[in-house]
């Protein structure tokens, strides 16, 4: 059971190591294609929702009704809730501190700390994309089917890594826009992503060793991941969209597409 734990902190190495290549962006260009960066949130987008059903829930399901006890609707949606939960107060209180940011005196200062409060919002979110990430490998020695439960914990994992890049990218180019120099607006955004391979460990630990936990703990990542597409990513990706009505709308539809090839036709 060992290797799951280490194909959970190589996968989770490897959201981080995307998340550094989008912060890398601030070495080369001094701002990235919008037109690019909506069409990967969107993408990113599509492949999360898709996930968070094919890859997440519907184990969770099943892992319930195989178990026993509550009923397998309770498990899935008390997991779930307990995620988007999760994530709406870490939200909530990342919001408050940026609102006393913006209150502090100096044009200046307020553009600092609301790049500070953006670094810390995006690092607290890949907690639990890191936890989502380590569940599902964590879930394939408990499969009935290691090999399609591994195929959807590939998925997981592209999905996050996809939608990491942009993200390194909205915390280095703030910060080089500030006049900090490219090399430390690049280890800042990259370190926003650092958490998500020791999530990403504990997740699978969890998961691995306390098998009782596993429905919970799948749902509870498709809760966390529905949440940040929907209140996060859909939005942003929508931004341009009256200049581009249809790239965020279409990388959505091609990341679920995607998605569902994967998960459902060669799973």
């Amino acid at each position: 059971m060992d290797r799951y734990i280490l194909f959970a902190l190589i996968a989770t190495l490897g959201t981080w190591f995307v998340t550094a290549l989008g912060a890398a962006t601030v070495v080369f260009f001094s701002s990235p294609s919008p037109k690019v960066l909506n069409l990967m949130l969107g993408f990113a987008s599509g492949v999360m929702i898709a996930a968070s059903f094919w890859s997440l829930l519907q184990p969770a399901i099943e892992r319930a009704e195989a178990a026993g006890g509550l009923p397998a609707y309770v498990v899935a949606t008390a997991g779930f809730l307990c995620g988007a939960v999760f994530m709406w107060c870490s939200d909530k209180i990342v919001t408050r501190a940026r609102k006393r940011a913006d209150s502090a005196g100096g044009e200046h200062n307020q553009r600092i700390g609301r790049i500070i409060m953006l670094t810390l919002s995006i690092t607290l979110h890949n907690i639990p994309e890191g936890l989502a990430v380590g569940v599902a490998f964590g879930a394939i020695p408990r499969s009935g089917d290691p090999a399609e439960t591994l195929l959807g914990a590939i998925s997981v994992a592209i999905g996050i890594g996809l939608q990491n890049f942009p993200e390194g990218a909205a915390v280095s180019i703030p910060l080089r826009r500030e006049g900090y120099s490219r090399r430390r607006s690049f280890l800042v955004g990259q370190a926003s992503a650092m958490v998500e391979p020791v999530a990403g460990v504990l997740g699978a630990l969890l998961v691995v060793y306390m098998e009782a936990i596993l429905p919970y703990a799948l749902s509870f990542a498709a809760g966390a991941m529905i949440l940040v597409a929907v209140h996060e990513l859909i939005p942003e990706c929508q931004k341009n969209q009256r200049t581009q009505p249809y790239t965020a709308t279409m990388g959505i539809v091609l990341g679920f597409a995607t998605m569902m090839l994967l998960d459902v036709m060669l799973g």
